[in-house]
């Protein structure tokens, strides 16, 4: 049975990891340490198992699995020799090269989960140093398809890069969302029916594109072609270079990830 300890197991998203692999079997609660400052995090009832403690050095002591789910500032207050262990970071800018040092692993997998973990939806890329074993791959792949889909990547650049893309969870879909309602209200639309349009249009939405056997382009194509009202909101949107404000915003945030990730 793999004993897994998780540092910061009581945020919300060490929490919403942990709740999916215990709900899935993936790990059990009589293996499961969760440290965290109270040492004492609700939501683990239905697994009485589960220790809870608030001296991470105690966590890693019983630990095959460590994961580290903090944010990096604070990092440095994590001092503990997990040399033999499989280590698993759930944090952006943290390098492998860092982790190996600060932690003395070599076996060490980092990964970027989102926020949808809490629903089970999220798209988690991860990727492993040269010494992670197969078991720990298909660990990791299982641990973090729990929580939604897992694909595993081969380098650091990629993995920055899916910190701004995916790793960004609702955060960029709501400030489009944010946009149309500001617009709706401009319009003479009350903010509250706005509000709740506009949730239901990205539910719907996000759930038929997910099912949909169509790329997003050509579902953008489908309206194009059918040349009505969407089609004249997709031209004029496509005349305003609305790929380039995106675009931006990606590699804003990719660049952040990737010079975090340099300087350590």
């Amino acid at each position: 049975m793999t004993r897994l300890g998780v540092i910061g197991g009581g945020g919300w998203l060490g929490k919403a990891l942990l709740l999916a692999a215990l709900a899935d079997g993936v790990i059990a609660g009589e293996a499961l340490t969760v440290s965290s400052r109270s040492g004492s995090v609700a939501g683990f009832d239905p697994w009485p198992g589960v220790r809870q403690t608030n001296s991470n050095p105690e966590l890693a002591a019983d630990a095959d699995v460590v994961v580290l789910s903090v944010r990096p500032q604070d990092l440095d207050a994590i001092a503990i020799d997990l040399s033999g262990k499989l280590v698993i970071s759930v944090m952006a800018m943290v390098s492998l090269d860092d982790l190996a040092t600060r932690f003395k692993a070599r076996r060490i997998i980092r990964a970027m989960p989102n926020a949808a973990a809490e629903k089970r939806l999220s798209f988690t890329p991860w990727l492993a140093s040269p010494d992670v074993t197969d078991a720990d791959c298909a660990f990791a792949d299982r641990f973090f398809n729990a929580s939604g889909q897992a694909q595993r990547i081969t380098t650091e650049a990629e993995l920055d890069y899916f910190t701004a893309l995916t790793g960004s969870g609702p955060a960029f879909l709501a400030a489009f969302a944010d946009a149309m309602i500001s617009d709706a209200v401009i319009s003479g639309i009350g903010r509250d029916i706005a509000l709740c349009a506009v949730r239901q249009l990205f539910l719907g939405s996000s759930a038929l594109m997910a099912g949909s056997e169509q790329t997003p382009a050509e579902i953008v194509q489908t309206f194009l072609d059918y040349a009505g009202t969407t089609a004249a909101g997709l031209e004029a949107m496509a005349a305003a270079d609305i790929r380039t404000p995106i675009a931006r915003g990606l590699t804003a945030a990719a660049a952040k990830a990737a010079a975090g990730t340099r300087r350590q």
